[in-house]
């Protein structure tokens, strides 16, 4: 039978580094803490970091052949645990396919949730990574012993009711901001209790015209951009004549395109804002898609596989969506009725409308997004949204 929730603790190691490595990996049942799988295995030599990838892909494989849909992934490897949150970035060429190759099991539950343990809790794990090893070395081999359950709380303890307390208050938050839990309806709402948001992708730049990755270099403004800019000026000031606000990326190209919309609207001031930011691009910035295509075929393959995934020396879409998803939420909250006019780049504005369509993320590779082109939709205390319009470009000149 199916479980719906597990703990995997996963480790790895290697006897020299690079050296003989292998991996081990547990999975308990989360409320009684019983072992439900182990797997382990030598893996020639590699490094510690290599192995202990290896051990988590291992225990997110043993437990979807489990059935399991919510993950607890525990590891004393503060980097995979930092890399597979998308705090940390991936340097080494060698872990990004690993990183990618977890992420996309990752994709197949529910929820998965990384926490970074100490190696004293992580015994179980690291025993069966040390057998694995032996056992390749021609070692005899000490038959690894279950731990018992750790800190499980019995069904009607304090602990277990705070628990689920706990658990009711994060699901009412979730569904008071979450489209994707909003009770569907046909019937249409009444836009004026709505806060309305109006995306505009900056004008073009020469890199724009070039096919270049343009993240955190501030690329202005070409003179084609900036005619852009004016021609959806007046288109937004036609969409909406009353605006509350106008918020920028800081980057120059969307600081000039939220001038031309503010004066359009009766110079209403540009506040800035770096959650809206572009995606940092890293060692990309300035490349063509071309050149990257060339020097980097392993890490943009991995790159494009998962959104977990930063390019070398950069930020991951996960984490651009994290700012996308606090910026829109704190606009909802603090517009309430009224409309704002985001200026910002292809990476948050397509994170942003992913989330409002209750879309997955193949959505960010099949939507494409014009310089100076105006996405529209509608937001709900609730978490009621209505997209209205993605990507209008008709106010742009022909070309």
């Amino acid at each position: 039978m199916a479980v719906r929730a597990v703990v995997v603790e996963a480790d790895g190691g290697s006897r020299g580094n690079p050296g003989p490595a292998g991996y081990g990996a547990v999975v308990r049942d989360r409320d009684s803490g019983e072992v439900l799988a182990e797997r382990s295995e030598a893996i020639g030599t590699a490094t510690n970091n290599v192995a202990e990838y290896r051990g988590l892909i291992a225990g997110l494989e043993a437990a979807a052949e489990l059935g399991a849909s919510e993950v607890e992934a525990r590891m004393d490897s503060k980097l995979v645990v930092e890399q597979m949150c998308g705090r940390w970035q991936i340097k080494h060429p060698g872990l990004r396919p690993l990183a990618a190759q977890a992420a996309t099991l990752v994709d197949r539950f529910d929820s998965v949730r990384f926490s970074w343990i100490p190696r004293e809790r992580n015994k179980h794990a690291d025993a069966l990574a040390n057998a694995a090893m032996d056992a390749a070395a021609g070692k005899a081999v000490k038959r690894v012993e279950a731990q018992a359950p750790r800190e499980v709380a019995a069904p009607d303890s304090p602990a277990r009711t705070a628990a689920r307390e706990a658990a009711a208050r994060a699901a009412t938050r979730t569904a008071a901001s979450d489209p994707a839990t909003v009770k569907p309806s046909w019937e249409p709402r009444p836009s004026f209790t709505a806060t309305r948001l109006i995306l505009v992708r900056h004008g073009e730049t020469e890199w724009t015209v070039q096919q270049r990755y343009a993240g955190r270099a501030d690329v202005p403004l070409s003179d084609a951009g900036r005619a852009q800019a004016r021609a959806t000026a007046v288109r937004v000031a036609q969409l909406a004549p009353s605006v509350a606000a106008v918020l920028s990326s800081p980057l120059s190209r969307c600081t000039a395109t939220a001038a031309a919309i503010a004066a359009a609207l009766g110079n209403i001031p540009v506040r800035r804002q770096d959650d809206w930011i572009e995606c940092d691009f890293g060692d990309w910035d300035g490349r063509t898609f071309a050149e990257v295509r060339e020097g980097w075929p392993g890490e943009l393959d991995a790159w494009l596989a998962s959104t977990r995934i930063a390019p070398p020396g950069g930020e991951s879409f996960a984490t651009v969506a994290e700012r996308t998803a606090r910026a829109v939420a704190g606009l909802r909250e603090a517009y309430p009725g009224e409309t704002v006019v985001v200026v910002s780049h292809v990476s948050p504005i397509k994170l942003a409308l992913r989330d409002a369509l209750a879309a997955g993320d193949d959505f960010l590779h099949r939507l494409y997004l014009d310089a100076a082109g105006i996405s529209v939709f509608d937001m709900w205390p609730d978490g009621g949204v209505a997209v209205r319009s993605v990507n209008d470009t008709a106010h742009l000149a022909a070309r």
